[in-house]
């Protein structure tokens, strides 16, 4: 039996989403927010994650889960911008996802207040808006439930997930200022092929994130889509995991933190944003959300 949104493994990414992020108005109102909310999504075409402290205000803490830290890297800042709700609504058609956003703000109120919205595309088949593939060592089958689910773990626990989210700006001039070559060793793979290039610079984003070549090895199911609010463009990054472990160890590496070599990547994008939220499991097709003592 499956305990885990299911919209978290659904793969392709869907052809559009919106990412809604909410800040807690109403304490009191909360448990009563949360029941309106279990009532209008399953999970499936809307994931959705709980922040720190949202969970601290129910006073039921949940193991793993904590807020984003901000990063000093080597030359580099990665913030924190952390929230008390996370909505991702996927779908293919911007106008049902609009409607549906009105939906969840309705269900929320007047215990949560949404602060930003932001919808994410496919570009070809999954690739980044640099042209290059993304998400390609994406752990598979077992291999990808064993990186993104909690296991092993009591009823309200068993099949969660822990999810990284960042918006990604992308300085494409400058990217498009850069030789094929040169992109080339920026990512670490040929656009041509997709495939990794032994000898690229160890700054190569691929060499930077290889996820076996950590210790413990650091495995997590990536769901990142291009945005774009017409004046800025990037990449959303998303990344589940049993636990944030995974990504934290590749953030500082990529950040220098590890062996002073700063990740290429950031020679033309930026994060601006930074969240962590725990997206309960669900039962019975409804959210499970016992683990926060409010039992569906």
């Amino acid at each position: 039996m499956s305990y885990y949104q299911p919209g978290i493994l659904a793969s392709p990414v869907p052809l559009v989403a919106r990412h809604l992020f909410f800040t807690l108005e109403q304490p009191e109102a909360l448990p009563a927010a949360l029941d309106h909310l279990c009532q209008l999504v399953n999970g499936d075409a809307t994931v959705v994650g709980f922040g720190e402290s949202l969970v601290q205000v129910l006073s039921a803490p949940v193991d793993g889960l904590r807020a984003f830290p901000a990063i000093s890297g080597v030359g580099v800042d990665v913030p924190s911008t952390q929230h008390a709700l996370w909505c991702w609504l996927r779908g293919d058609d911007r106008g049902e996802l609009l409607l549906r956003t009105r939906a969840v703000e309705a269900a929320l109120a007047p215990a949560l207040r949404l602060v930003q919205a932001t919808d994410a595309f496919r570009y070809k088949t999954g690739h980044d808006l640099t042209g290059y593939e993304d998400g390609t060592e994406n752990p598979k089958g077992d291999d990808a439930l064993d990186a993104a689910f909690v296991s092993n773990a009591p009823a309200g626990m068993e099949g969660g997930s822990f999810a990284a989210i960042q918006h990604w700006v992308h300085d494409l001039d400058q990217f498009a200022s850069f030789s094929p070559l040169e992109q080339d060793h920026v990512m670490g793979r040929r656009k041509s092929d997709n495939e990794e290039i032994e000898d690229a610079p160890e700054s190569a984003h691929v060499k930077r994130t290889a996820q076996e070549s950590f210790s413990p090895e650091a495995f997590m199911l990536r769901r990142s889509m291009p945005w774009s609010d017409g004046q800025q463009a990037g990449l959303l990054f998303l990344a589940f995991g049993h636990s944030f472990t995974a990504f934290e160890m590749q953030m500082r590496r990529m950040a220098g933190l590890e062996d002073g070599i700063l990740d290429a990547l950031f020679r033309f994008s930026r994060p601006i944003t930074g969240g962590y939220y725990w997206c309960p499991p669900v039962s019975n097709g409804h959210l499970d959300l016992s683990a926060l003592r409010l039992q569906q």
